[in-house]
C-alpha cells in the first residue's frame, strides 16, 4: 500500500481531513491566516499538505476512509476560510505517533513559523511523552542541546507571561531576565509589567533583574565587600548565570544558579574548555574571550547549587 501513495499527490475534500492531534502550535494569527486565505483564493494551495490515511468502521457497518493531518494546518484552515472544497495532499502510511509529532514540529521549525512557547511545549512533549533526551531532540532538529534546553526553560514562567510571549507582547529575549526572578514571583511580575507597559529593552530588564537579585542577596550582610562584588560580576560574566559568593572568616562558598543537571554539565564543560585553552594556549586568530552566545546561555537559570 505504501508504494501506491509514495510521492503521489491526491486531491482530498477538506471536510474529510481531521486535525493533527500532535500539532505543536496552539496560536494562529487570524490576520495572517486571512492573508493566506486571500492568496489561496487567487492562486490555490501551492504546496501539498501531508496526511495519513485512516480506515474507520462505521456504526451502521462498513468502512469509511478519512485522513489525519500531519503537516499543513495553516494551509488547511486558510483553504476552509477561502471556501476551497479540496486541497492537494501527500499521503503517508505507517507513521507512528512519535513520527507524526516529529514531522509536525519539523515542518513548523523549518518554516520558522512556531512561536517560542509552542516550540518549548513541543520539545516538552518529545521529552515527557516519548522519553527523548534533550540531546536526541537536538540531533533530530539539527540544533544544539543548549538550544533545546534553553527553549524548554520558559515553561516555568507563569501562564500570564507565557501568553504575552505567545502573542508577541514580550520577546524571547525578555524571558531570560524574567526567569532569573523565578524564585521571586512578586518581583518577576513587577518586571513583567514594566516590560509590557514601559516597553523596556532586554538589556534594561537584565540590569533590573540582576540588581534585584543582588539587593535581596545582600540584605543579610552587614558589610559589602567591593572585591567580592567585583569577583561575583566576573563569575557571572564568564558563566552567564547568577553567582553569589559567601565569604566567612576562613574560606567561603560560591553559589552558582542552574536550572537542570544539563546546565551543570554545560558549566563544567565551559570550565574544562577554559582549562584546556590555558594549557594549550590560544590558536592563531583566537581571542581570550569566550563566544558571547556561549557566555550568555544560562542567564535564565533559577536554582542555587
Amino acid at each position: 500500500m505504501s508504494n501506491l501513495y509514495a510521492n503521489s499527490i491526491f486531491w482530498i475534500d477538506t471536510d474529510k481531513i481531521r486535525p493533527n492531534p500532535y500539532q505543536p502550535r496552539r496560536d494562529f494569527d487570524q490576520e495572517r491566516l486571512q492573508d493566506l486565505a486571500d492568496s489561496i483564493k487567487q492562486y490555490g494551495v501551492l504546496q501539498p499538505l501531508t496526511v495519513s490515511r485512516l480506515e474507520l468502521e462505521k456504526e451502521e457497518g462498513g468502512m469509511v476512509t478519512e485522513y489525519e493531518l500531519i503537516a499543513g494546518e495553516r494551509r488547511l484552515r486558510a483553504a476552509r476560510l477561502a471556501g476551497i472544497s479540496q486541497v492537494p495532499v501527500i499521503i503517508r502510511v505507517g507513521d507512528s505517533s512519535i513520527m507524526k509529532l516529529e514531522l509536525a514540529i519539523l515542518e513548523n521549525l523549518q518554516r520558522e513559523d512556531l512561536n517560542v512557547v509552542d516550540r518549548a511545549r513541543a520539545f516538552f512533549r518529545l521529552a515527557n511523552e516519548f522519553k527523548f533526551t534533550h540531546n536526541q531532540i537536538a540531533q533530530k532538529l539539527g540544533r544544539s542541546r543548549e538550544y533545546v534546553s534553553n527553549s524548554m526553560r520558559i515553561l516555568s514562567l507563569p501562564a500570564e507571561i507565557l501568553d504575552a510571549v505567545s502573542t508577541g507582547r514580550v520577546t524571547e529575549g525578555h524571558t531570560r531576565p524574567l526567569l532569573m526572578l523565578s524564585d521571586r514571583p512578586e518581583e518577576q511580575m513587577t518586571l513583567f509589567k514594566e516590560i509590557v507597559y514601559r516597553r523596556i529593552t532586554v538589556r534594561e530588564a537584565e540590569r533590573i533583574s540582576r540588581r534585584i537579585a543582588t539587593d535581596r542577596a545582600r540584605k543579610k550582610e552587614p558589610v559589602l565587600d567591593p572585591e567580592i562584588m567585583e569577583l561575583e560580576g566576573e563569575f557571572q560574566e564568564k558563566l552567564g548565570t547568577r553567582v553569589h559568593i559567601d565569604r566567612g572568616e576562613k574560606g567561603g562558598q560560591i553559589k552558582i544558579d542552574f536550572f537542570s543537571a544539563e546546565d551543570l554539565r554545560t558549566i563544567l564543560d565551559m570550565i574544562n574548555k577554559n582549562e584546556k585553552q590555558k594549557t594549550e594556549g590560544p590558536k592563531d586568530g583566537d581571542t581570550a574571550e569566550p563566544d558571547s552566545d556561549e557566555a550568555n546561555l544560562y542567564d535564565i537559570s533559577n536554582f542555587s547549587l
